[in-house]
């Protein structure tokens, strides 16, 4: 296994400490191990770019350690009352509904290939910043005021990064019916969250 990837893998180990530490109201704790996350998840990209570590699997696990780590906040969060439950709603509705779309292309054997969209990411920060919020509420009051604002925000980014990808998921789905499955996978186009492009084309350009 690569060093990024066992970058990725202590990110994932860091989620249930992370949950642990909200549940007991222990914010502080917590925000340190979420920042701490947040910055394995720069390194493990920095390390795989510059001595050229990339591989397959981490171009699968990292996106899944990212998402695992802001479903476990956004989830515990809205249980301890700290963030707003239609913002999770929101939140895990997009992750599900993009998860079934990747799925049903999978088994349709079209290829996949994660890349996310700029709205994606521009998505995933606000996520992110959500949480850093929601965390620093009782050391950075003067933020408090904004959090309502924030929140909003998040949420009208996840709808439309979730149509986003409803949309293109829809068109591929169009070009690619179901009785011709089995040769989809080589003619589709880049798309915007799970992927869709040329397997000849994107062969060894995953990133870990």
């Amino acid at each position: 296994m690569t060093l990024p990837n066992l970058i990725t893998c202590l990110r994932i180990i860091l989620v249930p400490i992370f949950v642990i530490y909200v549940i007991h109201d222990r914010l502080l704790p917590a925000l340190v191990v979420f920042a701490i996350a947040g910055v394995s998840d720069g390194v493990d990209g920095f390390v795989a770019r510059v001595f050229n570590q990339k591989s397959k699997l981490g171009s699968y696990l990292d996106p899944l350690a990212d998402k695992f780590l802001l479903v476990a906040a956004f989830i515990t969060l809205a249980i301890r009352d700290l963030l707003p439950p239609w913002l999770m709603v929101i939140v895990i509705s997009r992750d599900v509904l993009i998860l079934l779309g990747v799925l049903i292309l999978f088994l349709m054997r079209v290829e996949i290939i994660i890349r996310p969209s700029i709205l994606s990411k521009v998505n995933t920060c606000m996520q992110l910043v959500s949480v850093f919020v929601v965390l620093c509420r009782d050391h950075l009051p003067l933020i408090a005021p904004l959090s309502g604002h924030i929140f909003w925000l998040t949420g009208a980014l996840t709808i439309g990064s979730g149509l986003h990808y409803m949309r293109f998921w829809l068109r591929t789905m169009s070009d690619n019916p179901l009785n011709q499955a089995g040769t989809a996978g080589g003619d589709q186009k880049e798309r915007p969250d799970g992927m869709i492009g040329n397997r000849d084309e994107e062969k060894g350009r995953n990133t870990g």
